[in-house]
């Protein structure tokens, strides 16, 4: 096993990335401090003390110091990132404009940004501005040319069946979630598991690795070793870094057999189901069956099919019996292959290597 691999460590970030070889990671999540640039505490109508963030951690000189630290740890996490890896920084409007800004100055290319929109945020006690209810992330490859892994399919099934778009709602770490010693937060802006949860399955696939350069109080790495990733966390923060190592061993990996998401439908060729007539993979006359064997179609010389009056492609008569706008074909569709009845969409693979 890498020293770099499923483990976190207490150090300063940057001296620790320095100390990883080139194109380690497949995926970096970044919650780097934001520099609020608080001054004087707040209060609710009540007098009674805001917690807001006032860590010493948060605070730096000025914005070029600010910027002057962000490019390193930026530079840095480039070079550990894999050629076809990515990047997703999460910020509010104090410093994710920044972060965006030296985000393309080091040619990262920019892929979405994405709202995350807070069911339950903090009022904004005195009235002067609008309630402040979202943090922004951006997402970003290691170049233009990087082939990115983006896993379409399984967000739009964990969307109902829709397209997942970049306002995402999620409520604030809170309840049994939210680490605490003492009746007190442990940390100050310690991020919802539901968040991660998204953005790894979202952008990588079991067993890539993934780096957190700020960790915190370990959402990252809990999240990436229950889904079945590798992970490796750097935080500063002695108390923060006790907490953290003390969530992740407690956590569980799901069981491997449910690791398994959808497969991108990209990821397979397109692949007209006349090219197999054409190429004599399945001849005309043909028979195919319902899974079921209940209902049964010909195939004709165009690379059509007839079931009684209906006749089309095997995507549209499938519809036509399911009743549905649309219906995969492939799937629905069964015949007799070599003495086995299987689904014609295993025919592909015959297409293929007679085209590669």
């Amino acid at each position: 096993m890498s020293k770099f691999e499923s483990k976190i460590v207490n150090g300063n970030s940057l001296e620790v990335l320095k100390k990883i070889p080139d194109k380690t990671f497949d995926l970096i999540f970044a919650d780097p401090p934001y520099n609020l640039q608080i001054g004087e505490k707040l209060k609710r109508p009540d007098n009674s003390k805001v917690n807001g963030v006032d860590d010493k951690w948060d605070q730096f000189e000025s914005f070029k110091h600010y910027d002057d630290f962000c490019k390193d740890w930026l530079r840095e996490c480039k070079r550990v990132l894999k050629d076809n890896g990515s990047i997703w920084v999460i910020g509010s409007y104090h410093n994710i404009f920044r972060l965006g800004f030296h985000l393309q100055n080091l040619n990262y290319w920019l892929l979405n940004d994405v709202i995350w929109r807070k069911n339950n945020p903090m009022p904004n006690f005195r009235g002067t501005r609008f309630t402040n209810a979202h943090e922004t992330l951006i997402w970003a490859s290691k170049s233009k040319k990087s082939k990115y892994t983006f896993n379409y399919q399984s967000l739009k099934c964990l969307n109902d069946d829709l397209q997942m778009r970049s306002d995402w709602t999620f409520p604030i770490c809170s309840g049994k979630e939210r680490l605490k010693k003492n009746g007190k937060k442990v940390h100050s802006t310690q991020k919802p598991e539901a968040l991660l949860h998204r953005i790894i399955l979202a952008t990588t696939n079991k067993d890539d690795a993934i780096l957190d350069p700020f960790l915190g109080t370990g959402t990252t790495a809990a999240v990436a070793k229950k889904l079945g990733r590798k992970y490796f966390g750097i935080e500063k923060d002695k108390k923060y870094f006790k907490a953290a190592n003390e969530r992740i061993n407690k956590i569980e990996v799901i069981e491997e057999s449910h690791l398994d998401a959808l497969e991108n439908n990209k990821s397979k060729p397109r692949v007209p189901f006349g090219s197999l007539v054409e190429l004599g993979i399945i001849k005309p006359g043909t028979s195919i069956f319902d899974q079921k064997k209940k209902i049964s179609a010909k195939i004709m010389v165009d690379g059509s099919i007839k079931y009684k009056e209906s006749a089309g492609s095997i995507h549209k008569v499938a519809a036509k019996i399911m009743g549905t706008e649309s219906y995969n074909g492939w799937t629905y569709w069964y015949c007799n292959i070599d003495g086995s009845i299987k689904p014609i969409d295993s025919l592909r693979q015959r297409f293929l290597s007679k085209n590669i």
